[in-house]
């Protein structure tokens, strides 16, 4: 299918900001998206980039009603000499079409998505921010559109993508975050969609992130459903430790995200002879680790950050500083060499920028 081009005429395009210090992230959209809905035995039809507008949706739409919705979220960089790249996008892409699989919802053309990634980037060009750090937040979508009240898969979707400029995901940039670890909720069991990217699953740990963030915590720490006591992931990203001369995370047994920077982090540090481990970790082992000093640094990893430096812990009322409260040399070297892989500025040996402009 051709993806058409229906152009804002200049008089309707926004203001682009000018201090990309206060980006922030996730409230400035560029002036076009893409869109291209899908029918019970019609498929994928009518591909189009076009004005940024809101959505119109019946009130009975079953992704207001069932949840049936996933997403993704992948970025676009601003190199050397304005080249334009995308970050493993058919990752991103892949993963999308298991969420939608998981949910009983049709799945996109691996060449036809990547198309039309690639043309909302490039007609938004401008709309790329120039600094480090910066860059074009990419986050395709899809809703289950049926109007009908009734728990089954639609038989009408709307996948789109929107963008928008941002900045650093924490508020404290590049430094230390505080995480809360719950005991008491869970977000995802063993048979459920928590290796997806659905928004029922976020939906579902906004009460524990509230009761985190009220205390004063960046991010919940999850823990299995089953125990209590194993690691699982961070709220926005996958979770690492590293103890002694291991780098642990968590194994993907279906409960969590298989993040694309999670797959990044582990085979570069594999490459630098850094013992890499995917297994259970417990709360109990990371607590031996910190009486006895082998606790050396902590952090999350994610599209959004990249790389979040831990440096304290709250378990059991009690709080627990990691590495001194200070970044990691370890955490500090993955996030400079992904930065730089992202922006073209550094020798690339996995083939994972894909330059989509000169």
């Amino acid at each position: 299918m051709e993806i058409k081009i229906i152009q804002a005429p200049p008089e309707k395009w926004k203001v682009k900001p000018t201090d990309e210090s206060k980006l922030g992230f996730g409230r400035i959209f560029t002036d076009h998206f893409f869109t291209m809905p899908w029918h019970k035995g019609r498929g994928w039809h009518d591909p189009l980039i076009e004005p940024y507008r809101p959505l119109q949706l019946d009130p009975s739409a079953i992704c207001l009603h069932y949840a049936q919705e996933i997403f993704e979220g992948m970025k676009a960089y601003r190199g050397k000499g304005d080249a334009l790249f995308l970050f493993r996008p058919m990752e991103n892409i892949r993963r999308m079409n298991v969420s939608a699989e998981r949910l009983c919802m049709p799945q996109v053309d691996e060449n036809l998505f990547l198309e039309a990634l690639k043309k909302l980037t490039l007609l938004e060009k401008d709309w790329i921010p120039h600094g480090s750090g910066t860059s074009l937040y990419i986050r395709p979508t899809m809703i289950a559109t049926e109007p009908v009240i009734g728990v089954h898969p639609a038989h009408e979707y709307l996948f789109f993508i929107i963008a928008g400029p941002v900045g650093a995901y924490y508020p404290e940039g590049f430094a230390p975050t505080k995480i809360y670890v719950t005991e008491e909720y869970c977000r995802s069991v063993p048979g459920g969609t928590g290796y997806c990217k659905a928004g029922g699953n976020y939906a579902s740990s906004l009460y524990a992130t509230e009761i985190a963030k009220d205390m004063g915590y960046t991010q919940v720490l999850w823990l299995d459903a089953i125990e209590r006591k194993y690691v699982e992931e961070v709220g926005t990203s996958n979770m690492f430790f590293m103890i002694g001369d291991e780098l642990i995370t968590s194994p993907l047994t279906g409960t969590i995200l298989p993040g694309v920077t999670r797959d990044s982090v582990i085979r570069l540090a594999k490459t630098w002879g850094v013992k890499v481990s995917e297994r259970r970790l417990s709360m109990d082992e990371v607590m031996a680790a910190m009486a006895d000093g082998t606790l050396q640094e902590a952090f999350a990893s994610g599209t959004a950050a990249i790389v979040s430096p831990v440096g304290q812990i709250y378990y059991r009322g009690m709080e627990h500083p990691i590495g001194g409260g200070k970044t990691g040399p370890l955490t500090e070297r993955l996030y400079n060499e992904i930065l730089q892989i992202q922006y073209g500025m550094k020798d690339d040996p996995f083939g994972w920028s894909m330059k989509i402009s000169d």
